[in-house]
């Protein structure tokens, strides 16, 4: 959901008493200070449809929610700090002065372990592949189990929202691009229309758990046992999903990457722990998720190249988001 590239900036202050500094990141939705051997994430006072950080006390809350949910699958999220501006500097951690907002404290990772970054460098191994595919499997082995209701309406809604972004996909690529969108809508209106009795079947069936929500390369870093962070924690919508949506996010985010056997390979190694595919038309599910995930990050790509100032970022932008919709139409047409 965050794109992590936007701004770097110089940052100054305290912590426990001592001198910090490091870089500040700016994201869409917070910042996030490096510093050291730790990184402290902030929360920005900001209010959308799916998300509300727009007081201290909600912002406090999704910082004890994101250490907690984040801590079911990963150790480097450490503790909830209080800031306040103090005798002219910030200060991190319990001291003196009114608390103006709160960070998340994590262990700060190597860049380089990202596994996005690994595998535009073409250094991801099988072995890295099958230790990922493993680890996610057990994790959803033991994610709470959620029943929520099937909307149908809103299953549409969620992939039609495509239609926002056509004014800038026509912008920046053309090519006949609006009307491709409105095909595909029609067809994932078609297809949801046939399979909404065994996708509303599989929640009963237990496939639905409390996951990571964001579960692609750029959220996982490659170290000898992977490492996964940053779930979802201010929407529990976008988290208690059918594991076949989760897992798509991840086999369709490698595919993106050109690395269709990495993508194969994950999914035989999680399916020997745990196997979502219990009749014919789950791998029909499993290719719309793979379109619906590769939608959404088209849109993602598109938004975040109308407010990058600088050409060549809003140019990769763009390959991304032409590299995303693409994707979409080759798994609907599967």
């Amino acid at each position: 959901m965050e794109n992590y590239e936007v701004k770097q900036l110089a940052w100054n202050g305290m912590y426990k008493g001592q001198r910090l500094q490091g870089t500040l990141i700016e994201t869409n939705i917070s910042w996030v200070i490096l510093s050291g051997r730790v990184a402290f994430k902030i929360k920005k006072d900001i209010q959308f449809s799916f998300l509300d950080y727009s007081t201290l006390s909600k912002r406090k809350f999704f910082c004890e929610r994101e250490l907690e949910l984040n801590g079911r699958f990963s150790s480097i999220y450490l503790s909830v700090e209080p800031i306040r501006y103090f005798q002219g500097h910030w200060h991190i951690g319990e001291g003196p002065g009114k608390i103006s907002d709160y960070a998340v404290r994590m262990k700060r990772l190597r860049a380089s372990k990202k596994m996005d970054v690994m595998l535009e460098k073409g250094e991801v191994a099988l072995e890295d592949i099958q230790e990922l595919a493993k680890l996610v499997a057990d994790f959803h082995q033991r994610s709470a189990l959620v029943f929520p209701v099937f909307d149908l309406e809103k299953e549409k809604a969620l992939f039609n929202d495509l239609a926002t972004v056509k004014a800038i996909a026509n912008k920046e690529l053309g090519a006949g691009l609006p009307e491709k969108i409105d095909a595909a809508m029609e067809r994932s209106n078609a297809f949801l229309e046939l399979h909404k009795k065994r996708m509303a079947a599989r929640i009963r069936e237990t496939w639905y758990r409390d996951t990571h929500g964001d579960l692609h390369t750029g959220n996982i870093f490659l170290y000898r046992k992977p490492i996964l962070f940053d779930c979802i924690e201010f929407n529990d919508s976008f988290r208690q999903t059918d594991l076949l949506y989760e897992l798509a996010f991840l086999c369709m985010d490698l595919e993106f990457y050109g690395r269709k056997d990495h993508s194969e390979a994950l999914l035989r190694t999680y399916r020997k722990k745990i196997d979502p595919f219990v009749q014919d038309a789950d791998w029909q599910i499993f290719h719309y998720y793979k379109a619906l995930r590769a939608n959404v990050r088209a849109k993602v790509n598109f938004l975040t190249a109308q407010s990058d100032r600088e050409a060549g970022a809003k140019l990769s932008d763009v390959k991304k988001a032409k590299g995303y919709l693409e994707l979409m139409f080759e798994y609907l047409e599967i």
